[in-house]
Formats: structure tokens, sequence, C-alpha cells
């Protein structure tokens, strides 16, 4: 009895230190990742309005379930439902097991406890030894089974990550040239970035933490129930209901404290990438801490909502404890008792404590769990709002191949406004014959560059009609509309790649004497000679390691590399110096030949030889003709080179 006695005290000892070892642990543990979770949490844009904010959340979050759920089973791949399928059975058998670890553990205590005392061999008995390494087999087969899952589902949950960020990828870039001008890189790279990670976390959370809990709380329950008795269950079931109860109002309430903290985030991050990329604007005003100030701004109230999102933290993390302390606290004085009066055995005292271990696991990571989902939610979906976001310029379903036999380019009454209150082109006509040179001018706002544009059809027409040997713009394909025009932008923006990258970029199979030839056609090849790494020297973001000159010169090779039979010249050679200029436009006249050619132009001088030129006004054409033609006239061409001229010899005398 003495050593009874002794084995049934450090039993229960033991029971209650791990008892309270685990729930300290758990609650640290718990505490450590949601504030990780606060932290690498990436924010969410906030809507106006609680009420419109709550309704807006639950019609997008049942819309990104559904939209989900295609890369979780999808049609057609077989392969990727049978790993969703072998994962769901290796979590299943983890689950029975874990549930059963308790029972293996409760009956190696009974048998150790009821060992007689006289036996001093008795801890080597074959019951209990045997019932030992079940369980200990039983708690390496949860974590096998458990591991097994993960790794048989990683594969799914990395393809739907890669699937979901490729679609959306490609669909930024199906967007129209109007919302790349209007949208905020930095916040749109962080509703990229929130979608795929907030896939990524509802696959894995929402198919292997709730449906998993549901399973684990209803076997406990019935075992509860069947083992002891239903003041257990009824016990466990209050405490469940409470704590689920408390974390999800307290989880609703810090949502609304976190969405501020979002809102300021995404400010100061919009803020932060917009001051970076204009670097150089903030140097020439010298408002370093000017815009300092702004981002310290927004960070100050990032700062405050994040001190009130802890210690809503704190508050949830507390509750939680305190509910399951008690819960925990009262089924294991209700089995202490049982012991006592003898209704219960040593076994059943460790039994429940397990089962209140077991159940606290999951339960103490519900609410950031549940915050996270819903976060996910609201992340995914943002990037379902992208993914909605229908294409201003799209191509019809039967939308045919553009064929250029010759490049005539006509406008037929165009009619076109970026506002649709302000008009930049009306009942626009011209035609542009088949290999003619035709240059453009005019002063600023007149339309020029929307010419190009439209052209180009980054836009389409209001009014009218574009078309290329017959082809309406709008009746084509834009991919094949854009594999026959080469266009040489006034700014030229650069890949932070190489120069041969960049270059190569107009013709993805060119090789490198193809490359060379381009750049040297461009007038590059002393430049690339002269660098230590030749065409392999990196140009820097954005091109900036370049001057303008030089990154004009790159994209000309690159346009003179692609060799499409329609060629657009906006501003072409503006950043060059006259020397150079003249030498690639003898390079351009070269590459013109058989080809029609566009020139926007605000330096008259590199368009003198122009088959035709079109003199714009306020949307119309006030004169067009050869140089020569409309010097004669002496009409606005004419006020327009002699005022060229005369800066000119200004700027030579001074």
């Amino acid at each position: 009895m003495l050593i009874f006695t002794v084995l049934s005290g450090h039993i229960a000892t033991a029971a209650r230190s791990h008892s309270v070892f685990a729930f300290d642990s758990l609650r640290a543990a718990g505490n450590k990742i949601a504030a990780l979770n606060e932290c690498a949490d990436m924010p969410s844009q906030a809507s106006t309005g609680k009420k419109a904010a709550e309704t807006q959340a639950r019609r997008s979050g049942w819309r990104t379930i559904k939209a989900v759920s295609p890369y979780l089973w999808p049609k057609g791949r077989l392969d990727v439902r049978i790993r969703v399928v072998l994962a769901l059975i290796s979590l299943g058998a983890a689950k029975v097991i874990a549930v059963s670890t308790p029972l293996i553990y409760k009956a190696a205590v009974d048998k150790l406890a009821s060992a007689e005392a006289e036996n001093p061999f008795f801890l080597f008995s074959l019951g209990a030894v045997g019932l030992t390494v079940a369980y200990g087999v039983a708690r390496a087969m949860t974590t096998g089974f458990e591991q097994l899952r993960d790794v048989i589902f990683a594969k799914v949950g990395q393809r739907a990550l890669r699937t979901l960020a490729l679609a959306t990828f490609r669909h930024i870039h199906k967007l129209s040239l109007r919302y790349h001008i209007t949208r905020k890189t930095g916040g749109l790279s962080r509703v990229i970035e929130r979608g795929v990670k907030g896939l990524d976390f509802l696959l894995r959370y929402i198919l292997f933490s709730v449906g998993p809990l549901i399973l684990e709380l209803t076997m406990v329950a019935v075992i509860l129930l069947v083992v002891l008795d239903a003041r257990y269950l009824a016990i466990v079931s209050v405490t469940i209901g409470l704590y689920i109860w408390f974390t999800f109002k307290v989880t609703e309430w810090r949502v609304q404290v976190r969405r501020e903290m979002n809102r300021q985030d995404t400010e100061a991050n919009q803020k932060a990438v917009d001051s970076l990329l204009n670097f150089e604007t903030v140097k020439y005003f010298n408002a370093e801490e000017r815009e300092a100030e702004r981002y310290d701004v927004s960070m100050r109230g990032y700062e405050q909502a994040a001190l009130r999102t802890s210690y809503s933290l704190a508050l949830l993390n507390m509750g939680q404890a305190l509910l399951i302390s008690v819960g925990t606290v009262s089924v294991m004085l209700l089995a202490a008792f049982g012991v006592l009066n003898g209704s219960l055995t040593v076994g059943d005292f460790v039994l429940v404590n397990s089962y209140m271990i077991q159940i606290t696991i999951p339960l103490y990571f519900l609410g950031s769990v549940y915050r996270e989902i819903r976060q996910s939610l609201v992340d995914m979906g943002d990037m379902f709002d992208l993914l909605d976001q229908g294409y201003e310029v799209g191509d019809k379903p039967d939308a045919d191949e553009l064929e250029v036999k010759g490049g005539r380019i006509e406008f037929d009454n165009v009619v076109f406004g970026y506002d649709p209150e302000r008009p930049i082109l009306k009942d626009f006509n011209l035609t542009i014959e088949p290999g003619q040179t035709v240059a453009i001018v005019g002063p600023s706002g007149s339309g020029k560059s929307t010419i190009g544009r439209l052209i180009f059809r980054f836009y389409d027409v209001s009014g009218g009609a574009v078309r290329i040997d017959g082809q309406d713009l709008r009746e084509v394909t834009q991919e094949s509309l854009h594999r026959q025009i080469g266009i040489v932008p006034q700014d030229t923006v650069l890949f932070n790649e190489s120069i041969e990258y960049n270059i190569a970029y107009g013709s993805p199979r060119a090789t490198r004497e193809d490359i060379a030839g381009a750049a040297d056609a461009a007038q590059l090849s002393e430049f690339i000679a002269a660098l230590p790494e030749g065409f392999e020297t990196q140009v820097g973001e954005r091109g900036l390691k370049l001057s303008g000159g030089e990154k004009q010169r790159v994209g000309i090779s690159r346009t003179l590399l692609k060799n499409p039979p329609i060629l657009l010249l906006d501003e072409a050679t503006s950043a060059l110096d006259s020397e150079t200029e003249k030498e690639i436009q003898s390079s351009f006249q070269e590459m013109g030949e058989g080809r029609t050619v566009i020139a926007i132009a605000h330096r008259l001088s590199t368009i003198v030889d122009s088959d035709l030129i079109v003199v714009l006004e306020d949307g119309h054409i006030v004169e067009q003709g050869s140089h020569d033609a409309l010097l004669q006239l002496d009409g606005r061409y004419a006020a327009m080179w002699h005022r060229q001229l005369a800066e000119e010899d200004e700027e030579q005398a001074a």
C-alpha cells in the first residue's frame, strides 16, 4: 500500500505539473505566434463605414471561399485531387490516434497503480511495459501522420500559390494604360503579396485546423460521455462554448482596431515607395526632411493603432487563459472527488487531464486562426477584386490576327478624350499611306502623343475608327497589333538588368551579333566598348545608372532589333545631343525604308525630310504638307520653324 500511495501521489503530482507546464507553454506559444502574426500580417485596405465594411467582408468572404475552391480541387487534375484525399486520410489517422493516446495512457497508469506492492518487479510487468511502449508509438505515429499530411499537401499548396500569382500577374499586364497611370505601385504590390499569402493560409488552416478541431472535439466529447459521465461533457462543452464566444467577440472588435492600423501601414508604404521613386526630385528641392515628416505622420498613426492592437491581444489571451483554467480545474476537481470516493481510478484522473490539455492546444490558437482566416478572406478579397477588374481594352471573342500588307493607317472621324467631358481629338481624319513617313507636330496638349496611343490601342476611340490596312483595330487581337508596331517613347524606362537584356527585349531570340548590330545602329557601340563589363553592365532600376541620352539609345536599339513594319517615334531623339541625333537620324531613315513611320516631334529639324508633316492644334489638323510647302504657306508651321531657329541661334551665341 505504501508503494501504491507513493506511486499515486507521484502520478497525480506529475499530472498536475504536466498540466500547469503545458498550459503555461501553450499560452506563451499562443501569445508569441499571435504577436508574430500581428507583426507579419499584411495590411488590407479599409472600407469607409463600419456597416459597409462588415457587409463587404461577408460578401467578399463567401465569394473568396468559392473562388479558392478550384485551386484546392482543380478540374482535370486527378493527381492534385489524389494528394488532397491522401492528406485528409493522413489527417484523419493522426486525429484518431491522438484521441486514442490518452486512453492508452490511462490504461498504463491504472496497470501501474494496481500492481501488488510486494512484487518488486511490478514495473516490468508485461502489461505496463506494453502499454507504455504503445503510448510512445501512438505519439510518434500522430506526429508521423501529421508530417506525412504536410508532405503530401505541400505540392497542392505551392501549385495553388503559383497558379494564382501567375493569373494575377497576367491580369495586371492586361489592364489598360488608364489603370496603370492611376494605380499606386506600393498599394498594388501589397494587394498581390497579401492575396498570395492569404491563399496559402486558407488552404492550410481551413482544411487542417478548423475541420480537424471540430472532429477532435466531437471524438473527445463522445469518449468523455462513454468513459466517464455527462457531467464532464457538460463542463467541457460550456467551457468550449464560452471560450469560442469570447474569442470571436473580442476578435471581431480587434478586427476594427486592425483596420485602422492596416490603413496607416498602407499609407506609409505608399508614401515611402512614391518618395523613393521620385528620389531625384526630392534631392532637387532639398526635401528629404519634408518627405521624412510625411512618412513619420503615417508611421505615428500606425504606431498608435499597433499599440491598441497589442493591448487588445493581451486582453484576448488573458480572457482565454481564465476560461480554460476555470474549466480545467472544474473537471479535474470532479475527477479528483471521483478518485477519492472510489468511482474513478487514478488513470481516469490522468485521462481527464490529458484530454483537457489535448483540446486546449487547438483552442489556444483559435483566436489567432480565426483572425487570420478573417484577414486572409479580406486580403484575398482585395486580390479577387483586382482579378474582377474588367479590361477597358479587350479582344473580341472572334478577333482576327492583324495582317500588315503595306502599313496603311487611317483615322476616320476619330473622337477621343481621356475624360469624356474633355475630348482631345474631335472628328479627326488622317490617312498615312504605306511606306510613308509622317511627322506630327503641334503645341503641348494638341493630341500628338494621343495619336500614338490610339494606334497602339492603349485606348479605344469614343467615335469613328482607326484602321491598319483596312482592319479596324478593335476587330484584331492586341497581341498581333503590338507585334507589328515598334515604339521609341520619349521617356525610355529600362529593366534593372544588363544592357544586353534590355536591347534583346525587342527580340528575345536575337543573337549577340544581332544585338551588337542594333547597338551599333543606335550609336551605342563605342559607349558599350568603353564599359568594363560591356554588354553585361547593369543599368540600375529604371535605367538610372545611364544618362538620358544613353537610355534613349538603348530604347532605340531594342526597337531597331524588333524590326516592325510600322514604326512610331514619340520624341525619340529628344534626350540626344545634336551630333548623335544626326547620326541616329540616318539609321532611322534606313530603317524607315519600306515601312510606315510616324514621328511625333517637338524639334522640327528632325522631321524636315518627312513625306508629310501634320500640324495639330486643339485636336484638329490645321496644316499639312511637306516641309517646304508648309514654309511657303507661312502659317503655324512656319512660325514654329522660325521660332526654333531663333532659339538655336541664341543658344549657339551663348
